[in-house]
């Protein structure tokens, strides 16, 4: 998979594509950081896949995407910016963005991103294979299912809170998955006694888990001492965490006490219930 990085700070290019070299997720074939962002020359290597900074001089990243597209790019995008608002990150995924990444950059995160768009362009790649072969004929038309639907909320959610890079990650979404068809909950049953009902030692599956959670704590509560209005922190600060270890997070963060704590109960059923809103 060939990776272009359109990206003005140097150092924020190396951290990137030493992630793509190190985590062998394809070769990054331009940048740049060696002068101004030259879209003939982008498009002249044609890529697959796109890593774009929103904030840039001149034309912002969703001008140059939009600009891509409209000259026939058929690569993926994925945004990395500081920007949180909710306006934003619309514009942006209105353009053509398929992720986007806040920064500051979680090397887990954007490993595990990057994964996944290369599993989806392969994927594509498929398709389009085996549709040659079935050109000429008419193919049913293929829609996900509900689980499948659920999968993927799950996943952008986990995404949202920072978490999608976390081996707790999956673990979560299939805890979930089996309770949205048993139409339990975690109150009901229990969090160790629905680890065991998923495979390997359930105290492994439980400690990946509480991590994963920890994770998303951690990153709602930077989001809150950022803007105490970001979207993702108003939506989830007080359905997914105990909102007092929300503000036990955040004073710890600013040095002014010890660490808030995820309750795994509180965290999971809440997730259910949004799962099933959106």
């Amino acid at each position: 998979m060939k990776i272009f990085i359109i990206e003005d700070d140097i150092s924020v290019i190396g951290i990137l594509e030493d992630i793509v070299e190190r985590g062998g997720l394809g070769a990054v074939c331009g940048d740049t950081g060696d002068g101004p962002l030259d879209l003939d020359r982008v498009l002249d290597l044609a890529p697959d896949l796109v890593l774009i900074d929103l904030l840039m001089p001149g034309k912002d990243g969703i001008q140059v995407v939009r600009e891509l597209k409209e000259r026939g790019c058929g690569a993926k995008f994925i945004m990395i910016s500081q920007v949180s608002a909710k306006e934003m990150i619309a514009k942006a995924y209105t353009a053509g963005v398929d992720f986007f990444i806040q920064k500051p950059i979680n090397l887990i995160e954007v490993r595990q991103v990057i994964t996944n768009v290369k599993n989806q362009i392969e994927n594509e790649r498929a398709l389009k294979t085996i549709q040659s072969v079935f050109a000429g004929r008419e193919a049913p038309v293929s829609r996900p299912g509900p689980a499948e639907l659920r999968r993927r909320r799950l996943t952008h959610i986990l995404s949202q809170l920072g978490m999608a890079g976390e081996k707790g990650s999956k673990d979560i979404t299939d805890l979930c998955l089996l309770l949205l068809e048993e139409g339990g909950s975690v109150s009901q049953m229990g969090v160790s006694a629905l680890c065991a009902r998923l495979p390997g030692p359930p105290k492994s599956t439980e400690q990946r888990i509480r991590r994963a959670v920890e994770r998303g704590l951690s990153h709602i509560a930077s989001l809150g001492i950022e803007d105490y209005n970001n979207e993702f922190f108003l939506r989830y600060a007080t359905r997914l965490f105990p909102f007092h270890e929300v503000r036990a997070e955040m004073a710890c963060q600013q040095g002014k006490g010890p660490r808030g704590k995820a309750s795994l109960k509180k965290f999971l059923d809440g997730l259910i219930i949004l799962v099933e809103e959106d």
